[in-house]
């Protein structure tokens, strides 16, 4: 029976080439000359550390790490700016989480999704992923355009493609 997997991933050497870059243009930029700011990734849990100055420096590293990343091919939407800074001292600090998994409530979001579409196949949540069995790849392969095409507000790559 043909089935796929749907998973919400970042490669973590992509995204450290991306978190790398822009540490080499916070070091070259003009406006950012004498500052004490910096930008570490913690791969084991998954988070970008963003220190800085001020909240407007803390802004235009937002968007640098954004633009780099887009550069890089990964999606803007894997990485969740929703925490507020936080003060400590005279330095502003901010995590940034790099999505990884899907949570139980998006694959709900995805199987509703995929149930209102009234497709013969049949999603079933399995940890942090979601996969969808089916008699016809047709079938399967309408559920990933269906899905390239809503916006579930995070990123979602289709992958183990058995038939």
């Amino acid at each position: 029976m043909p089935s796929f997997d749907i998973v919400s991933k970042v490669d973590p050497q992509t995204l450290d080439n991306a978190i790398n870059t822009v540490k080499k243009e916070i070091q070259t930029r003009y406006d950012f000359r004498d500052t004490k700011g910096s930008v570490e990734l913690d791969k084991k849990s998954n988070v970008v550390h963003i220190t800085t100055e001020n909240d407007m420096r803390l802004r235009q590293i937002e968007d640098i790490i954004l633009s780099k990343i887009v550069k890089q091919q990964i999606d803007a939407t894997a990485l969740d700016f929703s925490n507020e800074a936080q003060p400590s001292g005279p330095m502003v600090k901010k995590d940034v989480k790099v999505r990884a998994g899907i949570d139980k409530e998006d694959a709900k979001k995805i199987v509703k999704l995929i149930k209102d579409s009234k497709l013969k196949v049949t999603p079933a949540i399995m940890d942090d992923q979601v996969r969808v069995t089916g008699k016809k790849i047709d079938d399967l392969q309408d559920v990933i355009a269906m899905l390239r095409g809503a916006e579930l507000g995070f990123p979602v790559q289709f992958v183990n493609m058995k038939s």
